[in-house]
């Protein structure tokens, strides 16, 4: 069972022998329209382009136009490279049996939170933009980031009512 709604990715997945739902999964990423992949090739033929333009230009005799070529793959490079870096950032968030996992990537970093999703609180409420917290078990998890402001109440209000197991 897949359903699609405008805050994040929501699945269900079946347990063994079809014995409903086990496990519910929210999916919430950048919306990024160039994969790092994608990018370090767009790099590549850039710096193919720019270095046979500067390379002709200094056997010709304009010396200085080679320095310059180098220095704006470096700061284009650099651009890329913290673009890239960033491309795969995003949360999930998945209620299994009695166990909220959530986990975070942020620059190729993972943190992960487990909670007991019987001591699970989940805030903010209703009409305020702010990240989603949830907390439990004295450790307290912020999610949301890659959702509209507006669209998290609904966010938190989903995670809420799958708690509740409704």
């Amino acid at each position: 069972m897949s359903n699609v709604s405008p805050t994040s990715r929501f699945s269900a997945a079946s347990g063994p022998g079809g014995q409903g739902p086990q496990a519910v999964q929210w999916l919430l990423k950048r919306n990024c329209s160039v994969s790092p992949a994608q990018l370090a090739w767009l790099y590549a033929s850039l710096c193919v382009v720019s270095l046979g333009i500067a390379g002709f230009f200094w056997w010709q005799g304009a010396t200085l136009v080679m320095p310059f070529a180098w220095l704006e793959l470096i700061v284009v490079g650099a651009a890329f490279s913290v673009y890239a870096r960033h491309a795969t950032d995003g949360e999930r968030i998945v209620l299994q049996g009695e166990h909220l996992l959530v986990e975070l990537e942020n620059a190729g970093r993972l943190e992960r939170a487990e909670f007991n999703r019987q001591w699970v609180r989940v805030e903010p409420k209703d009409g305020d933009g702010s990240l989603i917290e949830v907390s439990g078990q004295g450790r307290t998890v912020r999610v949301g980031r890659h959702v509209r402001p507006e669209l998290r109440p609904a966010l938190a209000r989903d995670i809420r009512r799958a708690l509740r197991g409704c």
